[in-house]
């Protein structure tokens, strides 16, 4: 009996070291929730405007705004990262990691997801499992799935067309309607003309549902690589094939036709690309 209440007592007082342990990060993950809500009014407010009357102090506002957002997206992601690492044994990463699921790498959500953590049954975790299992279908070290859709012009054309032809592919998902996507195609207009005479194609692969939408944007976002879409919005079969539930998104693709990195964006694209087409 002596030995069952003295069992009992500490597992108490682990329990309250825990409780204790866990606290300043539940702080400093409610604190950043706080500010991100604060930036989210912010951007709101010039939201409302129409972008052709804003003054130039408004558009570095929103600039401001963008850049806050994007540090503190940063500082959320290390945190919850740090959190999973700390108490992995307990179920208290969980109610965290889907908000930074979509901002890890895939070696960190495939960490995240172990099922070995005390956290991974938890039902927060059904999502970025979901997720996961999703990223598998274009995971580094696979071999390229074939797609056979529309250009731009109405003809049936493949991936198979581009693929494994000597060069390195990368395959751009994206939407007109997609405002990331937009804001981070000058990257990839910048890495085409960096690396189209090294040995780089880009294909587009379009999630949009309007041609005249799609094709408008292609224009004015200056676009000058091939593009194929079936215009099934998101019951895209590129959604299917390739686990595609967010974009932007991309894979790149060796000349062997063998994935090897998937979702590269802002300087990652360009360090990759400088670093596989020396």
């Amino acid at each position: 009996m002596k030995k069952i209440i003295l069992i009992s007592m500490l597992a108490t007082a682990v329990f309250t070291a825990n409780a204790q342990d866990t606290k300043p990060y539940e702080e400093k993950m409610s604190q950043i929730e706080t500010q991100f809500k604060k930036l989210e009014a912010d951007y709101q407010a010039f939201g409302k405007k129409d972008p052709s009357t804003l003054t130039e102090a408004e558009k570095a506002k929103i600039s401001e705004i963008i850049a806050k957002a994007d540090s503190l997206g940063s500082a959320q992601k290390n945190a919850v990262l740090e959190i999973a690492k700390k108490f992995k044994d307990t179920k208290f990463p969980a109610k965290y990691i889907a908000q930074v699921m979509y901002d890890v790498e895939y070696d960190e959500l495939k960490d995240l997801c172990d099922p070995k953590t005390g956290y991974y049954n938890e039902p927060e975790m059904a999502k970025p499992k979901q997720l996961f299992e999703s990223y598998k279908l274009r995971q580094p070290g696979s071999m390229y799935k074939d797609l056979t859709m529309e250009d731009l012009n109405g003809k049936q054309v493949k991936l198979s067309q581009w693929v494994g032809k000597g060069k390195y592919v990368l395959v751009d998902f994206w939407a007109s309607w997609c405002g990331p996507c937009r804001k981070e195609m000058p990257n990839v207009v910048e890495a085409y003309k960096r690396f189209k005479d090294k040995g780089l194609e880009i294909i587009g692969v379009s999630f949009d549902s309007k041609k005249l939408q799609w094709s408008a944007a292609v224009e004015k976002l200056g676009m000058t690589w091939p593009q194929m879409s079936d215009l099934k919005g998101w019951e895209s079969t590129a959604a299917a094939v390739y686990g595609i539930r967010s974009i932007p998104s991309n894979i790149l693709i060796d000349p062997q036709g063998k994935i090897v990195a998937m979702d590269l964006r802002e300087n990652k694209l360009q360090e990759v690309l400088a670093e596989k087409l020396k």
